[in-house]
């Protein structure tokens, strides 16, 4: 079996993504989690160009890494300054990084015009520089910067500042795409030839500009690289880099090619998932492999095609990759997805049993009037129940009133009063809140909490709003979704009105009572 060994730059590359900030402490972790799912090199950034990466450098020092060597990024050395002179490269060595990552120019044009320097002199400084970190550090890597554009402008040229590392002692020497417009044949194609010219391992770095970078760097190693380079989720500037989160999965599953073990990959998606926190970025559901919907199916045909075999429409096991299948419920989804949910409240379902017919009128009905229960499994679970007869009332909705002050100061106060009844007793109580949900949700809590404890554990998650259809104004439909936790299990549930503290009633009403019947259903272990 073939052996890449992944380079990870999320921390340099995609700290340039706008919107992106890694703090020291968010750099360190990143590092631990890319770690523990066998990244063989982070790079840490810059350690000579601002204290941030300075003491990211010094921190590192400090992590016990069982996989990843931290690598420094830096430059070739200045025309005019010998390599041990360089501030750059000093501070390189000095890191404490025990790879040496540095960029070089391979375009003839970049050299010309951008370094305003001879082709010859840009060769001296590439193979003087790659020579003094050489003799400071285990392990050095060239990134050619411009590769594949300077290979079009003069193959001859760019090949020799391959040549010009390979000379300095570089361990690799790395193929970019750095403005990220090469297609794959030219990709392929090119690295077929230099590898016939050149010893030295040869690495890819792709950047996505024409939405083609992982399609580059997996014919990169068709064609023969051994080191691939990339950030999780594909952050970067501009369009960003190879993501590692499809590349990997890519070389293993697809390619047979050793990367990380099947243990490591099945822990891609959380780590995947703990980065988009880090970056404070919503994660992108719908990225291959890691995203929410990658193995998500909502059609009828599909979900029904799912239920009697896996492979008909999904390309590998979610499993795999630590993610898992979800069949959505939909008006779309037909009798097949609400079969399946329903096969727990009795045998032998078929798809003209009266209560699933009932279930799928009911289910498209409630669509219509702007239900939508994709992210509301706790309000469907309580319809099958009911017409499944299984539904135990818990408490009586019996009505609520809310007033909202606006003070002098500007300041808002809510108050909410509810009712409602526990077999024959009705409980009437008030509690105040920073808004009117707030105020419900207290308020409801202090009636049920000496009847049913557990609801002290049970806590709102999130809470969303959208118009529906705004035509009519402030009288318009909204659909609230409301996410809720009890620490272990998630569940969403849904409202529906033209009136929004009604719609957020229905929703925290459906979120209290499946939330308590799930602790019933699966009580806590002693």
């Amino acid at each position: 079996m073939k052996t890449v060994r992944i380079y990870d730059a999320t921390l340099r590359e995609g700290s340039q993504t706008e919107g992106i900030s890694f703090s020291t402490e968010d750099r360190l972790h990143i590092a631990e989690a890319l770690d523990r799912i066998g990244i063989n090199y982070v790079e840490g950034g810059f350690p000579g160009s601002n204290p941030k990466d300075q003491e990211f450098f010094r921190k590192s020092r400090g992590l016990k890494l069982k996989h990843a060597k931290i690598a420094a990024f830096g430059s070739t050395r200045r025309k005019s300054v010998k390599a041990e002179n360089d501030r750059s490269l000093v501070a390189l060595a000095d890191s404490g990084a025990t790879v040496g990552t540095i960029f070089g120019k391979s375009s003839s044009l970049h050299v010309k015009d951008v370094l305003r320097c001879s082709l010859k002199q840009n060769l001296v400084m590439i193979e003087d520089s790659i020579r003094f970190l050489k003799e400071n550090l285990s392990e050095v890597v060239f990134d050619a910067e411009h590769f594949f554009d300077g290979y079009k402008e003069s193959p001859e040229y760019a090949v020799d500042t391959l040549l010009a590392a390979a000379a300095g002692g570089a361990d690799v020497v790395c193929l970019c795409d750095t403005n990220g417009g090469c297609l794959p044949h030219e990709v392929e194609e090119i690295v077929r030839d230099v590898k016939d010219k050149i010893d030295t391992p040869i690495g890819i770095h792709t950047h996505n500009d024409s939405g083609m970078a992982v399609a580059n760097t997996m014919v990169a190693v068709k064609a023969g690289v051994v080191h691939v380079q990339g950030t999780m989720n594909g952050y970067g500037e501009r369009c960003g880099n190879a993501n590692l989160c499809t590349v990997m999965p890519n070389l293993l599953l697809k390619m047979g090619v050793k990367c990380i073990t099947r243990r490591q990959l099945s822990q891609i998606t959380s780590v995947s998932r703990l980065i988009s926190e880090i970056a404070n970025l919503s994660h992108d559901e719908r990225q291959p492999y890691v995203g929410n919907a990658a193995f998500t199916h909502k059609g009828g045909m599909h979900i029904d095609a799912m239920r009697k075999t896996s492979v008909s429409y999904e390309h590998t096991v979610p499993e795999l990759v630590g993610n898992r299948r979800r069949l959505l419920l939909s008006e779309q989804a037909g009798g097949s997805m609400i079969l399946d949910r329903a096969s727990k409240y009795a045998a032998d379902l078929k798809k003209d049993t009266p209560e699933i017919q009932e279930l799928v009128s009911t289910l498209t009905e409630l669509e219509h009037e702007g239900y939508q229960f994709e992210g509301a499994e706790g309000s469907f679970e309580l319809l099958m129940m009911k017409t499944f007869k299984r539904r135990k009332e818990l408490f009586h909705r019996a009505g609520f009133r809310i007033i909202v002050e606006q003070r002098e100061d500007g300041t808002q106060l809510a108050e909410a009063t509810i009712k409602v009844r526990l077999g024959d007793r009705e409980v009437h109580t008030a509690a105040e809140g920073d808004g009117p949900v707030n105020a419900l949700d207290n308020a409801l809590r202090k009636a049920l909490a000496e009847f049913y404890p557990a609801i002290r554990t049970i806590k709102l998650a999130d809470y969303k709003v959208r118009v529906l259809e705004g035509t009519g104004g402030t009288a318009s439909k909204v659909r609230v979704l409301i996410e809720s936790t009890d620490g272990k299990t998630t569940w969403g549930t849904v409202g529906v009105s033209e009136n929004i503290i009604d719609a957020s009633w229905q929703a925290l009403l459906d979120s209290i009572e499946y939330g308590l019947m799930y602790q019933k259903l699966h009580p806590k272990k002693k």
